[in-house]
């Protein structure tokens, strides 16, 4: 029986540059710093960092991890004022509900959801 998503991974050619970002990104530091892994705790769920271990390749962006935001846009544009590039404009799906994206300067997609509706089980 699956219990729900618990972590997503991102892979980054630069571990410390890329712990330094997401910090940022995410107003919060890391509860697990190592060379091999670096993990945040985003309200309880686990962000993480793995190092590549050969030269970068292009990322596809099959499969989305949406993080969940009270004002879209705003944090939108904060996070390509970071350094993100845009990947897919906040845009409206259905309702109260918005959607977006950017690429962090790894080329890793972060989506970003709006969900008002959203209660954790």
């Amino acid at each position: 029986m699956m219990l729900g998503l618990r972590t997503t991974i991102y892979k980054v050619s630069d571990l410390g540059k890329a712990k330094a970002w997401y910090t940022k990104a995410f107003g919060i530091s890391p509860y697990f710093d190592e060379p091999f892994y670096v993990g945040f705790n985003i309200k309880g769920y686990e962000l993480g960092l793995l190092p590549e271990e050969s030269a970068p390749i292009a990322k596809a962006d099959n499969v989305l991890s949406y993080w969940g935001v009270e004002k879209i846009q705003k944090e939108y544009d904060r996070m390509i004022s970071l350094g993100a590039s845009e990947h897919e404009i906040p845009t409206n799906v259905g309702g109260d509900l918005m959607v977006a994206s950017v690429k962090d300067p790894w080329g890793n997609v972060i989506g970003l959801i709006y969900n008002p509706h959203f209660k954790l089980a």
